[in-house]
């Protein structure tokens, strides 16, 4: 019953702030996320927690701008994914940039399948966003959440930016590989723990993590590429960047690469990434 309930008032919330204009929304659900849910969810112990055990000579003025800072973009990133056109015209305002640009035209025009991988990082369906403007066929892996009636909400507002999307699992594995044997591409997110993963550094710590993509991209012959949606000064807008594909090698080489990869962007950004999530177990 209690996540029921947190069910329904998360979805009041979202429903109520998307009667206001776009520009109102997205810093008010921020603001609300951090001030109001994060001190009562833990999110502001996390961010701590986290911190102190990868970055423990962070100056304190640091540390407490980004207990703030964290959730403020996690609660701008969740109004947003519901925003669906508004958030899709936001995504694709500035040209992509990046060293992988060419190599995903070229896989674009020859069929080859794609695996598109980034973090819980400024908007992470921002880039999907802007790929599938640009004409790219981009289907996503999601999660499903605990509460269905939940997920079925989040299932709806996710499939408003794009689809096909396919949840983790046996239930979407046979559409999401006829969909890569077909030339789609595939993003997904690679930085939660994962119990089962192996045991590779990020932030020079045992981080577990999912070896799948470099898998799915070895299996199928598909290119393994960083992606990411980067929330600019004003806090609505992004950078969208498409990182060089990773070499091929081991799953274990693939995937230390694509921590390397998204840690250099959070040292550069560090209140884009999720600091609430449990990543270090």
């Amino acid at each position: 019953m209690g996540k029921r309930l947190e069910s329904l008032a998360l979805r009041g919330l979202i429903s109520g702030l998307l009667l206001l204009p776009y520009a109102w929304r997205v810093p008010l659900c921020g603001w609300v996320m951090a001030r109001i849910i994060a001190p009562i969810a833990g999110y502001d112990r996390r961010v701590r927690e986290n911190l102190a055990l990868v970055l423990p000579d962070l100056p304190e003025a640091e540390v407490h701008r980004l207990v703030r800072d964290v959730p403020r973009n996690v609660g701008r990133t969740l109004i947003e994914i519901y925003s669906g056109p508004e958030f899709t015209a936001r995504a694709t305002a500035t040209p992509l940039e990046g060293e992988g640009l060419a190599a995903l035209d070229e896989a674009h025009r020859a069929g080859r399948p794609v695996i598109l991988v980034t973090g819980h990082f400024g908007n992470y369906d921002a880039s999907r966003a802007a790929l599938i403007a640009k004409g790219y066929r981009v289907g996503a892996l999601y999660r499903p959440m605990g509460d269905p009636h939940f997920n079925a909400h989040y299932v709806a507002a996710i499939s408003r930016i794009g689809t096909p999307v396919f949840p983790r699992g046996r239930a979407g594995l046979g559409d999401m590989v006829r969909f890569l044997r077909s030339g789609g591409m595939l993003g997904l997110l690679m930085d939660q723990h994962m119990r089962h993963g192996a045991a590779l550094s990020f932030f020079d710590h045992t981080a577990m993590t999912a070896l799948s993509a470099a898998e799915l991209a070895l299996k199928y012959d598909a290119l393994l590429v960083p992606t990411y949606g980067i929330r600019m000064e004003n806090g609505l807008d992004f950078r969208i960047v498409v990182e060089a594909p990773i070499p091929r090698g081991t799953p274990e080489e693939m995937t230390q690469a694509l921590n390397d990869s998204l840690e250099r962007l959070v040292r550069d950004h560090l209140d884009q990434w999720f600091w609430i999530h449990r990543r270090w177990k």
